[in-house]
């Protein structure tokens, strides 16, 4: 029997809500249904619509586009969005997660200030994924820097992949600005990578998140590495589109992102191929 000329993996490709800011949680709905993502990740954040769950089981129905993660409020901005309490801010995203039929929360180290939540933070993800179907992925992150200083923001630490949890999700962006070897890391994940945030950087001291093939990161090569093995998490466009003149240019840019990311998941097949973490 002959060889498919390509192969297509199960990898869901998703619409981050963050990539339409300033624009809100609904228009990101409206914009993944048209262009045709499979679906959308929810970015916990200040716009209410974001925080309620009634309301965007309504967008899903309306525009009949799942949700397939939830991304919990862990920005400095969300300081008090579900509490002030990290672990509450958890419980509710899983509790969202459950109830809208997402696999998967995303989550991002605590800050090095949250010293009792840093301290159990390890502990505290796998006793939860132990509760529950949905996946708890920790996001890498990156030091902060100014000038020719380096701060570790972030604990246990900002490589993730240095501790041990049962899921992971990979940031392009920010591995660009750790200025770390994104293709490494994914090695290191192996089969416990769960989820990718797809986006660009150059190396700068800012969290870019370029359209995929506008910047350094090997967006394409990750994509068809995934696709070789078989991925089947998702694979979600979180892209900054604060400075698109326009909504039609925003939109471009996203239809641009979401044709990127199909065309490198369409991989050849190849007898070679490693298999996770190899």
């Amino acid at each position: 029997m002959a060889e498919p000329v390509v192969r297509i993996p199960d990898a869901k490709v998703a619409l981050s809500t963050a990539s339409v800011y300033p624009e809100s949680t609904a228009t990101a709905f409206e914009i993944a249904a048209r262009l045709g993502y499979d679906g959308v990740e929810v970015m916990v954040w200040t716009d209410p619509v974001s925080q309620d769950v009634e309301a965007l089981r309504r967008l899903s129905d309306y525009h009949r586009i799942p949700i397939l993660a939830v991304h919990a409020p862990c920005l400095l901005i969300t300081q008090r969005v579900w509490s002030t309490d990290p672990w509450t801010k958890l419980q509710r995203a899983k509790s969202a997660a459950e109830r809208l039929g997402a696999s998967t929360v995303v989550v991002h180290p605590p800050f090095r200030w949250q010293r009792q939540y840093a301290k159990d933070f390890v502990s505290g993800i796998w006793r939860m994924a132990d509760e529950t179907d949905v996946r708890f992925a920790v996001e890498n992150m990156y030091p902060w820097r100014y000038r020719d200083r380096e701060m570790l923001a972030y604990a246990p630490d900002w490589d993730v992949t240095k501790d041990d949890y049962r899921h992971f999700t990979v940031d392009l962006s920010h591995t660009a600005t750790a200025r770390t070897d994104a293709l490494d890391m994914i090695d290191r994940m192996g089969d416990r990578l769960a989820h990718l945030h797809l986006a660009d950087g150059g190396g700068s001291n800012k969290d870019e998140h370029l359209v995929p093939g506008r910047g350094t990161q090997p967006c394409a090569e990750t994509l068809e590495r995934l696709a070789a093995r078989g991925f089947d998490g998702h694979v979600v466009i979180e892209v900054n589109t604060r400075r698109a003149m326009s909504s039609a240019e925003r939109e471009a840019d996203l239809a641009e992102a979401l044709a990127f990311t199909r065309l490198h998941l369409a991989a050849t097949p190849s007898p070679h191929t490693p298999g996770p973490g190899r």
